[in-house]
């Protein structure tokens, strides 16, 4: 469950990302609304990492999303650097490719939470 809100908040996050982009090229507190998105997509990276690695280790769940969720959060890093260093050709793909990967991890965990229901109790 909790692995489930911490993509949806990275997967929300990122759908704001253009919206404040449009906004960097239009108005003057464009640059401030942008960068606090770009804070939220971080803060929401570095949660679900954290979060993947809880359901693994001490949760006993599954191992298998924590390298995407790590790939997530190292071009999560990428997009930050490249956005500061103003390298747009690069920055505005990457951030269709993070958005991408983002709603493949929900999918992924949506769909793997329904393919496992939990037991109600013994069928007798």
């Amino acid at each position: 469950m909790f692995l489930r809100v911490a993509i949806i908040l990275q997967t929300v996050a990122l759908f704001t990302a253009p919206i404040t982009a449009g906004l960097l090229l239009s108005s003057p507190g464009g640059r401030t609304l942008h960068s606090v998105s770009a804070y939220g997509v971080f803060a929401a990276a570095v949660l679900s990492l954290v979060v993947t690695i809880l359901v693994w280790r001490p949760g006993g769940g599954s191992s298998r999303p924590i390298l995407p969720a790590a790939g997530f959060f190292g071009l999560t890093l990428a997009q930050i650097a490249l956005g500061i260093a103003d390298v747009k050709t690069l920055h505005f793909p990457l951030g269709v490719l993070l958005f991408g990967m983002s709603v493949l991890q929900l999918r992924q965990v949506w769909t793997a939470r329904r393919a496992h229901p939990a037991v109600a109790g013994p069928t007798s």
